[in-house]
């Protein structure tokens, strides 16, 4: 499917309890619902007063979460003089009331904190900062840039507790290791989610060269190595090793049947598959790659890129597993040459750390395991994210399981437990 460029945006305008009714609609460069950027300087030349986008409302597209028709919720930041308030009619009134589940920053009261806490952090550190400029919101995070008076920019992100990580710890235990791998936190107030980091010049490196990949890849696997070694202080991360994916995933097969359009037949393929898995997850143990902190989401995207050594970025879905998931997660955003290359250096990378280890036969078995995580992880983000926000996620959990599946068919072999289906 060819992605859209653009998305058509309306906009519900408030300021504290008033409601200023609807801007637009009109057009933002850039389909994706999450960059609001866009929106936020539309939106401020149109009220004539500063606003931030707390949430999306509402998303129509044939591509959830890029394109389409998008409605959003903004807070003016001063109130509105060229427009009048109103109340708010019909069903806008539903759409704007508290909903549960609700992110702390998809409302006013929680975006105006968490910008009055950074601001205060950054002045506490001689690095005053002038208004942010809002960059991205949905329902995992929202990032902001903040201009400061030393001339580096500095971000603030904001992440729910309730289902990702603390990202000033798992940064701190990897920069004990090595400090040119991560950011440089500037504050972090892990209760409620929100980090300040130090601007990481360069770009996200979503086409990694093979001298990017034969740096970073490396680094990261020894910090991994090194951390495996020191198991207590890896202990409060969230636990996605294998058999605590085995004891998740026979819990959420209770829930398939009406969380997910799964078939019946392909219920019984993954009952069967998790009956199964104790085989495959011995097979994996034999490979000898220790249990470790895993990135969670370590694509190229978020490799940092400059002149220097790459900075690996975003920790929110860190966690205890096993580092074939890591080393799996690139394979989706490179070219098959590309992942030859990748795969030969991380599998070259953990023989040197984990000498008579398997690292080839581990990410050969690991794949199942790759998707059932993030099956997992995707069924969490539904758990702990209000309605209006699960156009994003809806069908992720079906689609992972469903590539649990198709492990087996393409490698022409049965997976553990069940066997390969012939239609």
């Amino acid at each position: 499917m060819q992605r859209a460029s653009s998305r058509t945006v309306t906009v519900d305008l408030t300021y504290g309890d008033e409601y200023f009714g609807q801007v637009g609609p009109f057009e933002v460069a850039l389909g994706w619902w999450s960059a609001v950027d866009g929106v936020v300087a539309r939106v401020t030349e149109l009220a004539g007063v500063p606003v931030l986008v707390t949430r999306l409302v509402d998303g129509h597209s044939d591509d959830p979460g890029h394109g389409g028709r998008v409605r959003y919720h903004a807070e003016a930041l001063q109130r509105p003089t060229a427009l009048d308030p109103r109340p708010p009619a019909g069903e806008t009134v539903a759409r704007l009331a508290p909903a549960a589940r609700r992110a702390a920053w998809a409302t006013p009261e929680g975006l105006r904190a968490a910008l009055t806490w950074a601001q205060a952090r950054l002045a506490a550190v001689g690095r005053p900062a002038a208004a942010a400029r809002q960059i991205r919101t949905w329902n995992l995070s929202a990032l902001f840039r903040f201009p400061t008076a030393t001339g580096t920019d500095a971000w603030l992100k904001t992440t729910s507790p309730r289902f990702t990580a603390a990202e000033g710890e798992v940064i701190g235990l990897l920069g004990g290791v090595d400090p040119s791998l991560v950011p440089t936190v500037l504050a972090a107030d892990p209760a409620h989610g929100w980090l300040l980091l130090d601007h990481v010049p360069g770009e996200d490196g979503w086409s990694p060269s093979p001298g990017t990949v034969a740096d970073v890849v490396p680094r990261f696997v020894a910090a991994q190595a090194a951390l495996a070694e020191r198991p207590a202080a890896l202990a409060g991360l969230r636990d996605r090793t294998p058999a605590a994916l085995h004891t998740q995933l026979v819990a959420l097969l209770d829930r398939l049947p009406v969380e997910t359009d799964l078939t019946a037949e392909e219920l019984d393929r993954l009952r069967e598959f998790a009956v199964g898995l104790p085989a495959l997850l011995a097979e994996l143990a034999a490979c000898g790659l220790p249990e470790t902190l895993l990135h969670g989401d370590f694509h190229p995207g978020n490799w940092r890129t400059n002149d220097g050594s790459p900075v690996v970025v975003d920790y929110a879905d860190a966690c205890l597993g096993h580092p074939a998931l890591d080393g799996l997660r690139p394979r989706a955003y490179l070219t098959a040459e590309a992942w030859r290359h990748h795969a030969g250096v991380w599998t070259a990378a953990w023989r040197r750390h984990a000498p008579g280890s398997d690292p080839q036969r581990a990410l050969h078995l690991a794949e199942p395991l790759y998707h059932l995580s993030y099956a997992l992880r995707y069924q969490e983000f539904l758990d702990h994210i209000e309605p209006s926000e699960r156009p994003y996620h809806e069908g992720d959990p079906a689609a992972e399981l469903r590539a649990v599946l198709a492990c087996g068919r393409r490698a022409g072999r049965e997976l553990p437990g069940q066997e390969v289906s012939t239609r």
